[in-house]
């Protein structure tokens, strides 16, 4: 694990939780301001580290929140349930692109909510996001509608690499798929990212973007 947040109100609505912060990543989002992270080989916090800290932590907090770089890139199952023994909800910020440990988590009643990234549409997908996955995220979010899971549709927008068009069409995506729930589009953070991107050029009108689903816009 790179690191540990120890406390945060804002990543679990209405939970008190930490959140584990895993090494690599399965994409190179141009976005990307974890770069830290997703490059890194090893963490500063052995799973032994996380287990004493949440001991200490059992009846004060309410969750763990797994996120990264990409935490589905590790054999999260041994994790989620000792976390899960000890009585945290557990959230989790995902790509969504390994579908078949999203699916075995779920099933195995590890996860409690899950915060899946959409990170563009089909055809801007592999430019933005250095990956061929499009079709395994899309997997992934189908699996999440037809069960009835807990979990939120998030984007994060750049406007020279998002136009107005683009969160349309995954606004489109969602709504005939059957999502119905808010979809948050959390705005690019001018920090150095893994592409070195600037303040965006082109001017984004969020009056042109679709009605069909109640849209939260995150800083």
């Amino acid at each position: 694990m790179y690191d540990i947040t120890k406390f945060t109100t804002l990543d679990y609505k209405e939970n008190l939780a930490c959140i584990v912060w895993f090494v690599s990543c399965n994409m190179r989002c141009q976005y990307c301001y974890n770069c830290n992270i997703i490059e890194a080989k090893e963490g500063n916090y052995l799973l032994s580290d996380l287990f004493s800290f949440l001991e200490k932590r059992v009846g004060l907090l309410d969750a763990v929140v797994l996120s990264g770089g990409e935490a589905t890139v590790h054999n999260l199952i041994p994790i989620c349930k000792k976390i899960k023994a000890m009585g945290f909800k557990i959230k989790l910020d995902t790509n969504g692109v390994n579908f078949d440990l999203i699916k075995q988590l779920v099933k195995e009643n590890y996860l409690d909510y899950i915060a899946l990234d959409f990170k563009a549409t089909k055809s801007k997908f592999k430019t933005i996001t250095n990956s061929n996955c499009f079709e395994d995220f899309l997997k992934t979010l189908k699996y999440l509608l037809k069960i009835n899971f807990e979990f939120e549709v998030r984007t994060t927008l750049h406007g020279d690499l998002l136009q107005e068009e683009d969160i349309n069409e995954i606004i489109d995506i969602l709504f005939n798929l059957g999502y119905k729930k808010d979809f948050y589009i959390q705005n690019f953070l001018n920090v150095e990212t893994y592409a070195n991107l600037n303040e965006a050029k082109n001017t984004f009108n969020k009056n042109k973007l679709s009605n069909k689903l109640n849209i939260i816009w995150r800083n």
